[in-house]
């Protein structure tokens, strides 16, 4: 561990100076790429979103979207990745920002991202909580609550976080495993038919669709949300092997990867139906008939009772990942001792596990108050709970991304100019930052339609407010402590893992 700017880095002596850190080389290649595809959580983005996209977006031109948004933030990563290879930082977009435009730019952005990944956590408990609810009583006739499903995953997350990164990896490659297969299983079945009732179609992969239908730029929208989390590849990078090497290779690897995916499903879940056919399927009361019928016409019934199944295991490993996420943010964010107390709480690791076992109970708690706070509203854990705080966390994390990528610009130029190209350094994370912005103007400009009955909530007018405030208030914290602490505004941001011969 280092620290720069002249201070010291602090050994495990014990005191409240200690810095801690988290198990190194504990998750490798594959096991940061799963953790990062969680968050995306391919079966829910296709059957949340693709539906919704089909019947109020671009149409048929959906895939056309998710190929866009993939090329989008492949370039975007490029930007991104190649700062991963000089820093390597649990805070992640606090520390790459910190670095690249300065410490107090890289509070604001740091207390934007960690309040994006505490709300995903609930978020995805709300849609959680109905999958299985709704799965449960169609399937065998049983009732539960829906806040004893919550209740279920609040226990589920902090107990994942509390014995490490390695649990949660073996967790989330059962689940994400199974739930890219069956999606995977219907596409390959409708492709060996030879397409649906009307053969192939490459309408809905034309990139020109894209921009089409009764609103594009909420389709694309909705095309950019389903990979909210694949950056989260850089906060383990203290917890991986040879970081340098993997987390630009992950990210690089969730970004392509759950691009040409989410294509191929959504293409061949539109070939499977018929062009005319699923836009009535996505239209109709039952908007997921446009991937169970064709799932049961090509595959079998068996494989629609199983998706169903999948759609709960896939929301768990996706809110388990968020929890994953917020919880390395906090524990970045005390470690630093900004906040003395804080260094002793959240920025302490377990001693034998090497997690962030009291940052994680403290996101558990914080995700308990949130969801008993949209329940004693009356709000609906899927309408209510899940899109309004989704659109509120993306609204934060687009404005990150896009923050970001300007830090490359002005890191390489201050920081590491024998290393600056005309692209990567460039081309890419300007061409990135502009496109991340244009994405936000996007949500902003859709958010009601995205709420669709919560389009008049109190939360979703605040949204924007309170996105703002967030980040007034860690410009606010950083220019108070300039003034009057400035050896601690000195740490901002500069935790960063060294080279050493352990990694």
């Amino acid at each position: 561990m280092a620290v720069d700017e002249g201070v010291a880095p602090q050994t495990e002596s014990g005191d409240d100076t200690t810095l801690h850190r988290l198990k190194p080389n504990a998750v490798g290649l594959l096991g940061v790429v799963f953790m990062a595809v969680a968050t995306a959580a391919p079966i829910t983005a296709m059957t949340g979103n693709v539906p919704f996209m089909v019947s109020s977006g671009n149409g048929v031109g959906a895939p056309a979207s998710y190929l866009v948004a993939m090329v989008v933030l492949a370039i975007f990563s490029v930007g991104f990745t190649s700062m991963a290879k000089h820093i390597t930082s649990t805070g992640a977009f606090y520390g790459f920002i910190s670095y690249g435009l300065g410490r107090t730019v890289g509070l604001a952005s740091g207390l934007l991202a960690t309040f994006a990944y505490v709300v995903f956590e609930p978020a995805l408990i709300g849609i959680f909580s109905t999958f299985a609810t709704t799965t449960l009583k169609d399937q065998t006739g049983l009732h539960v609550p829906w806040w004893a499903f919550a209740v279920l995953m609040l226990a589920v997350n902090a107990t994942g976080t509390w014995f490490g990164v390695s649990v949660a990896e073996k967790l989330l490659v059962v689940l994400l495993a199974t739930e890219v297969t069956v999606l995977a299983a219907m596409a390959v079945s409708v492709a060996l038919h030879g397409g649906g009732p009307h053969g192939f179609t490459f309408a809905p992969v034309d990139p020109v669709n894209a921009f089409k239908g009764t609103s594009a730029g909420l389709g694309l929208f909705f095309a950019f949300w389903s990979w909210v989390g694949f950056e989260s590849t850089a906060m383990y990078g203290e917890e991986s092997r040879d970081p340098k090497k993997i987390i630009p290779k992950a990210t690089m690897i969730s970004v392509l990867g759950v691009g040409v995916f989410y294509v191929l499903v959504s293409w061949m879940a539109i070939t499977g139906n018929g062009e005319a056919e699923a836009v009535r399927a996505a239209s109709s009361a039952n908007p997921l008939a446009m991937f169970f019928d064709p799932t049961e016409r090509y595959v079998g019934h068996w494989a629609v009772d199983v998706m169903q199944w999948l759609m709960i295991t896939g929301s768990l490993a996706c809110g388990m990942a968020f929890h994953n996420c917020a919880a390395r943010y906090l524990y970045a964010l005390g470690r630093e001792g900004v906040v003395p107390s804080l260094r002793r709480t959240v920025g302490r690791t377990h001693a034998r596990h090497g997690s962030p076992h009291i940052a994680g109970l403290v996101q558990t708690a914080v995700s308990a108050v949130l969801i008993g706070a949209f329940w004693a509203a009356g709000k609906d854990p899927y309408t209510g709970t899940y899109v309004l705080l989704a659109i509120l966390g993306t609204m934060a994390i687009l404005v990150v991304q896009a923050v970001c990528s300007f830090a490359v610009l002005a890191y390489f130029r201050s920081h590491h100019p024998e290393s600056r190209h005309w692209f990567r350094t460039f081309t890419a994370p300007l061409v990135g930052g502009i496109a991340m912005l244009a994405v936000v103007v996007l949500l902003v400009s859709h958010m009601g339609a995205a709420a669709g009955p919560e389009s008049g909530s109190l939360v979703l007018k605040a949204t924007p407010w309170l996105v703002g405030l967030v980040a007034a208030t860690g410009v606010g914290c950083a220019q108070y402590l300039k003034r009057r602490s400035p050896e601690r505004y000195a740490l901002l941001g500069r935790t960063v893992l060294e080279e050493t011969k352990e990694r």
